[in-house]
């Protein structure tokens, strides 16, 4: 089944409704080659004889046109608004870089800085331990060596002191060997001859402790 479009309607003469009603033949068949319309109700001839419209070589001049104008019209809109939105970003962006290597950098050297202070700080207190460890090495080694002469000292003067006492024992044991010697001799004397010899024995005592 086909729509006739109102532009065919008006356009059809009107004996072709009556002619095809008295002759029972379809008002509705196609009409004579060149007279054709889509079913939009467009002519033919309006598409150009059916060439693309940017193809079409009547519209070439406006399409030029449009197309310098739309060219200028990016070309301003790059330069003036896109462009420098694009290098301001970049510089920002280059901009926070540089301050970010620059704080690396500053960073790093505080960083080195404190390593090179932490080491300085280390080799002098080893440097300060050892010498204190010499000096605490060295003063008990005077330490030791005066309490050694000290012991060494009392040593010889109880020794001296002991050595005294062993003479005076000595020559106390002596002294009264000496009587006990002249009591024991006279005593076995006078029991050996009766009498008593005591100036003699005393003598020969007394010749004896010389001879000792």
């Amino acid at each position: 089944m086909f729509f006739v479009t109102p532009a065919y309607a008006e356009e059809a003469p009107a004996g072709t409704a009556e002619t095809g009603a008295a002759t029972g033949t379809d008002t509705h068949a196609a009409p004579a080659a060149g007279e054709v319309h889509t079913e939009t109700g467009v002519p033919a001839e309006h598409h150009g004889g059916g060439v693309f419209p940017p193809f079409d070589s009547t519209t070439f001049a406006s399409q030029l046109l449009w197309l310098a104008i739309t060219f200028v019209v990016f070309f301003v809109l790059m330069q003036k608004v896109i462009t420098p939105r694009i290098g301001g970003i970049l510089e920002q962006r280059h901009n926070r870089i540089s301050q970010d290597l620059d704080e690396a950098g500053r960073l790093k050297a505080e960083a080195d800085a404190d390593v090179a202070a932490y080491e300085a700080e280390l080799a002098a207190a080893r440097a300060k331990s050892n010498s204190i460890g010499t000096a605490a090495r060295d003063a008990a080694k005077l330490k030791a060596e005066a309490d050694r002469k000290a012991v060494e000292a009392s040593l010889a003067e109880k020794l001296k002191a002991a050595e005294g006492r062993i003479a005076d024992i000595k020559a106390k044991a002596f002294a009264d060997v000496g009587s006990i010697a002249e009591e024991t001799a006279t005593a076995v004397v006078e029991q050996l001859i009766g009498t008593t010899a005591t100036a003699e024995v005393a003598a020969a005592v007394a010749d004896i402790k010389k001879g000792a």
